[in-house]
């Protein structure tokens, strides 16, 4: 298929995004950058990490998304005494039968809000391990597939580290994207001031439903990349891991271990949704730009000397697409 077809397919299919975003945008103020991040993960197919600090309507975005969409939605609030039962389910034993039964647990919907994900202990965090990557659930002896789409959507606060448990790297790889989010301007503010004080709180109505998304993912694989561009993505990634032979001998040093080959893939698909918001037909270097940071910054591990110098992963990866050769 020529490049010219798929744009016009591309534009075809992703009509459905203006309703999508008017109906979100009943409810949230602003976030742009926020709402095109957990519309690339959807249609990746991918899962999603949100940082930023209390009241900056994390779960209020996630959860305004999944009521646009007619699928089944799950919110879990993760604490310290949440078990692996709590999420996936356990047996439950039926006397009047003598047997065991399987009580499914909130894992087995469509959209999962894991809100504060870093309060609960490494055993459930552990626990959506094997739902992220193979998306599947095991309970004793017996495999459950979940139903698609699956998605996680997960928010932590970066400020609260009293009870709180960082995720392992195992988990952090598994997600898409890990988006930080800001405060809004002034402008935006007042007008969240008012919506959220008036008489009637806005809500969003289901637009969309399960067969757009699938359409719009089978559309959005036959999304041009040049080989130009793969090549471009891939040596991003070993820059991460190899500095020092793409012109950043400085940052030899402040790397522990770079991005693994999960990157190089969630970065074309990344790039790929981020095209089709856009309505092209074609990936360009400033699709990797736009979503590189996103992609990396939670992939990197940097040593302590990178950490005495306070030095962030978003530092390190302004500097790569610098120094790397775009196409």
């Amino acid at each position: 298929m020529e490049i010219k077809e798929i744009n016009e397919k591309v534009q075809q299919e992703s009509v459905f995004l203006s309703t999508l975003y008017a109906e979100i945008g009943k409810v949230i103020v602003g976030q742009k950058y926020f709402i095109d991040r957990l519309l690339i993960a959807l249609l990746g197919d991918g899962h999603i990490l949100v940082e930023g600090v209390p009241g900056l309507a994390k779960t209020l975005s996630v959860s305004t998304l999944c009521d646009c969409i007619q699928t089944k939605f799950q919110r879990i609030q993760f604490t310290p005494d949440l078990l692996p039962a709590d999420l996936i389910g356990t047996l439950v034993y039926n006397p009047r039968e003598t047997n065991f039964s399987v009580k499914k647990g909130p894992i087995f919907s469509n959209l999962i809000l894991a809100d504060e994900i870093n309060r609960a202990p490494a055993k459930v965090q552990s626990a959506l391990l094997e739902s992220m990557q193979e998306r599947q659930v095991t309970i004793s002896e017996n495999t459950y597939k979940l139903e698609q789409p699956f998605m996680v959507l997960a928010t932590q606060n970066p400020i609260e580290q009293e009870g709180t448990y960082p995720l392992p790297e195992a988990q952090l790889d598994r997600f898409m994207l890990k988006v930080k989010i800001g405060y809004p301007t002034k402008e935006e503010e007042l007008e969240i001031m008012e919506r959220m004080t008036s008489k009637e709180k806005p809500k969003a109505n289901k637009v969309i439903g399960i067969k757009e998304i699938f359409h719009a993912r089978e559309v959005m694989q036959e999304i041009y990349v040049d080989k130009k561009v793969k090549e471009y993505i891939v040596n991003l990634i070993f820059a991460t891991r190899e500095p020092d032979k793409y012109g950043a001998k400085d940052l030899k040093g402040l790397i522990a271990y770079g991005a693994s080959p999960r990157a190089s893939i969630y970065l074309t698909i990344a790039s790929k949704a981020n095209a089709f918001l856009h309505g092209r037909g074609y990936i360009t270097p400033e699709d990797v730009k736009a979503v590189g940071y996103d992609v990396l910054r939670h992939r990197i591990i940097f040593t302590y000397e990178a950490e005495a110098e306070n030095i962030t992963t978003d530092d390190i990866v302004k500097r790569l697409f610098e120094e790397v050769e775009v196409p």
